[in-house]
């Protein structure tokens, strides 16, 4: 028997709550367990009734989802679901431990189900407009001398064949590099945690490195292959 999973709606918007619960009710294995209209009732509703997912709104009167995420990612697994598609605050909210980061208008009731058990799971989920807003931030951040581009070419093109990189491990590197987290690449890559906890394992082998910082000194070019670093 498939898991049934416990969902909390916090949004402002009684339309939209009441929207999103005749979807998620409508679906074998995925109950509303209780529905918010600020951030201050979506945490005391959080500790009351134990969501296995919270979707959580940006924008609302009182305490808003950003203020609230922090805390509620301590409880339960949060999906953004919002009419914000600003880049900072995408970014913002997976900094703050959003599991994904749906935009109204830009899925289907299939896809906002998908969305609910991805991220219960731990597989990142955002919309386009979402993706499309962190790729952008990504870029603007790489534009950062110091974290991507040493004088005058990109690491990935310099030390990838130097270190035996695939293409998608060289990509990683680069975002380690960046100074994301294993849960910032896995949005932006589009794949789990766990994966992305695979190729650092590979990265680190190649490298010759036992930790992030060692790993990114050699990537940078401030460490030469073969040199023992400090970590």
């Amino acid at each position: 028997m498939p898991l049934t999973l416990r969902v909390l709606i916090a949004d402002d918007d009684p339309v939209i709550r009441a929207g999103l619960r005749a979807l998620l009710t409508a679906e074998d294995g995925l109950v509303v367990a209780a529905e918010a209209r600020d951030g201050r009732e979506a945490l005391r509703l959080a500790r009351s009734h134990r969501p296995d997912v919270v979707l959580l709104d940006v924008r609302m009167p009182g305490v808003d989802g950003i203020s609230a995420l922090p805390h509620l990612v301590q409880l339960a697994q949060v999906l953004m679901l919002t009419h914000s598609r600003e880049p900072e605050v995408v970014r913002e909210s997976l900094l703050l431990g959003a599991g994904g980061y749906l935009v109204h208008g830009e899925f289907t009731p299939d896809q906002l189900t998908a969305a609910v058990r991805d991220v219960h799971e731990g597989r990142a989920n955002l919309t386009t407009s979402a993706a499309s807003a962190l790729l952008a931030e990504v870029r603007a951040h790489s534009s950062q001398p110091q974290r991507y581009v040493p004088q005058s070419q990109g690491h990935s093109t310099v030390n990838q064949p130097l270190y035996g990189l695939s293409s998608r491990e060289a990509e990683v590197m680069d975002l380690i590099a960046s100074g994301m987290s294993n849960q910032q690449i896995a949005a932006t890559c589009f794949i789990s945690e766990k994966t992305v906890k695979n190729h650092i394992n590979r990265i680190f082998a190649k490298l010759h490195s036992t930790t992030r910082s060692e790993a990114i000194a050699r990537w940078l070019g401030t460490a030469r292959p073969g040199m023992t670093g400090h970590g």
